[in-house]
């Protein structure tokens, strides 16, 4: 894939990135030089190669999913301008 000056101009405007002509010839090379890299990246062989989210192997630590008060209610609520029976009281906005 090869990028030409028009398509780097275009790409600035959506993305609403002010570029001179200078600074856009420049982007060019850039950018071939950048996709030229990536299509090499084609080229390897990853048949049978498992998808990794890290180079180490590790477990996704995870904590019981169960339901609970958080065993402290009080403290919930100690703050709370107002509570009664460790829930919120609230001023009423809809009549």
């Amino acid at each position: 894939m090869s990028v030409d000056v028009d398509t780097v101009k275009r790409v600035a405007h959506l993305a609403r990135v002010k570029v001179t002509d200078d600074e856009a010839s420049r982007m060019t090379g850039e950018l071939n030089t950048i996709l030229a890299f990536v299509e090499q990246l084609d080229e390897v062989n990853v048949d049978g190669v498992e998808p990794l989210t890290s180079v180490v192997h590790q477990e996704m630590k995870k904590r019981a999913d169960v339901v609970s008060d958080g065993g402290y209610p009080e403290k919930v609520v100690a703050n709370a301008p107002a509570s009664d029976d460790n829930f919120f009281m609230v001023p009423k906005v809809v009549e």
